[in-house]
């Protein structure tokens, strides 16, 4: 079967020619790409290395649902953020993850999460003591850190202390920065293996998995109930009645801090600098929050009510999705549209461009929230902010209600102005902010 039938390639000098652009920020080379070439075009990145990227929302659905036992994820998630992270739910494949993502999926379930809301809670507006009235700051670093903070205290209750949290995030934060050098230089995989810097961050995360070993053996010998999700992971049972091995448990653990706070802390600064550009959508949450709490004081409404803050969070996803490309590797040929895949092909889904594809949305690149007044279910077929199909992420009710409870809190307290002309992105592993700079104006 010839992969190359019907699908546009763009040479290898046309690369090399932007690499230094590429680096920096490769959504303009990839945009400019899908509009002369088409929804789907190869990239040739070596003399035999090549990549497919894809703006077809229909050929996503199709490879992350329809046909996804065809496909798994390429060895940048299954090989290369491994050395980082281990083998867990994001990194896993086949019958592996399957009995991983059985066994941990209970620990997320909307009645489970209910329990963790409190904990949620007191993590973010800890954090929100930080923000210093009438000066503009970088909002960026504290939503950070509230997302970090929210993961630690969901998974670990008061059992890790302050350096060891600040430790965990230094590390985490870390090893994900060499990943994208990795990634992004390829040709210098030579001199970060020789020169021992690869081998730094490898020694670096293995000081992650002992702060957590000694975490995860203090909680053992307490006998104490948290009821958080340490405790949930260390009840949890296979079918077989046997509970995970410890350095497995230590893979989800480091799989949860990496992929449950830079994803959030990326979308909940985008939420607040689109906010701060559309300050009446700041009042029609403050008033949707003051209408829910003479309703109830319960939490668990409030996040399930939320529906504004809701509509607001789904649309800065929209515009700026924190997993901004969805990689997949087709096992055996596939055809799509007339087009042939060798088995092998390197598929690269930009979920950036789908969320602005202008024949999908109506007027793609505003800012319009009420669009998700019926709910993003709505729009499933090229709506892909947690992914979709099997493995679309295990943590998105989690990161959800973490989200309306941030936004809804920071809106009752303050009133956000823009201290920058327009959003600026930093393309890395996730798509983050850069130079988020707001004024908080205390209610």
């Amino acid at each position: 079967m010839n992969s190359k039938r019907n699908i546009p390639t763009v040479p290898l000098n046309r690369f090399i020619k932007h690499s230094l652009e590429i680096l920096k920020n490769p959504l303009p080379f990839h945009h400019q790409n899908f509009e002369e070439q088409g929804d789907v075009f190869r990239l040739k990145i070596g003399l035999r290395n090549s990549v497919i990227f894809v703006r077809d929302a229909a050929f996503a659905e199709y490879v992350l649902q329809k046909n996804q036992r065809n496909y798994t994820k390429s060895k940048i998630q299954t090989e290369d953020l491994v050395k980082y992270v281990g083998k867990g739910l994001l990194t896993s494949e086949g019958e592996h993850w399957k009995k991983q993502r059985k066994l941990i999926q209970p620990a997320f379930h909307k009645k489970q999460l209910e329990n963790l809301l409190g904990s949620i809670k007191n993590a973010i507006l800890s954090e929100y003591q930080k923000i210093t009235p009438n000066e503009v700051i970088d909002v960026f670093p504290i939503l950070n850190d509230l997302a970090f903070q929210t993961v630690v205290k969901s998974l670990f209750s008061s059992a890790a202390d302050q350096d060891d949290i600040n430790r965990l995030q230094y590390i985490t934060e870390a090893a994900q920065k060499m990943l994208v050098k990795e990634l992004r230089q390829p040709y210098l995989g030579w001199w970060f293996n020789i020169s021992g810097e690869i081998q730094k961050y490898i020694d670096l995360t293995q000081e992650a998995r002992q702060i957590l070993k000694r975490i995860v053996n203090e909680r053992r010998a307490s006998a104490i109930k948290e009821h958080d999700l340490l405790d949930m992971l260390l009840d949890a049972k296979y079918d077989d009645g046997n509970a995970m091995e410890e350095e497995q448990l230590i893979d989800e653990i480091l799989i949860l801090f990496t992929a449950g706070h830079e994803t959030t802390s990326n979308a909940l600064t985008f939420t607040t600098q689109l906010l701060a550009l559309h300050p009446e959508w700041q009042e029609k949450i403050f008033k949707e929050r003051a209408e829910l709490k003479q309703e109830s004081e319960n939490l668990m409404d409030l996040v399930t009510k939320s529906k504004i803050c809701q509509q607001v969070i789904e649309e800065a996803m929209r515009l700026y999705p924190p997993v901004y490309f969805i990689d997949r590797v087709n096992k055996d040929p596939d055809t799509f549209n007339d087009m042939d895949f060798e088995a092998g092909s390197n598929l690269l889904f930009s979920v950036y461009e789908i969320h602005r594809h202008p024949k999908l949305w109506d007027q793609p690149n505003r800012f319009i929230p009420e669009r998700f007044n019926e709910g993003g279910r709505k729009f499933s077929s090229q709506y892909f902010p947690f992914g979709a199909g099997p493995r679309k992420c295990i943590g998105n009710n989690f990161a959800m209600f973490e989200m309306i409870i941030a936004i809804s809190e920071l809106v009752s307290n303050y009133k956000m102005h823009p201290n920058f002309e327009a959003i600026e992105i930093t393309p890395l592993i996730s798509l983050k902010p850069k130079n988020a700079l707001l004024r908080f104006e205390k209610r």
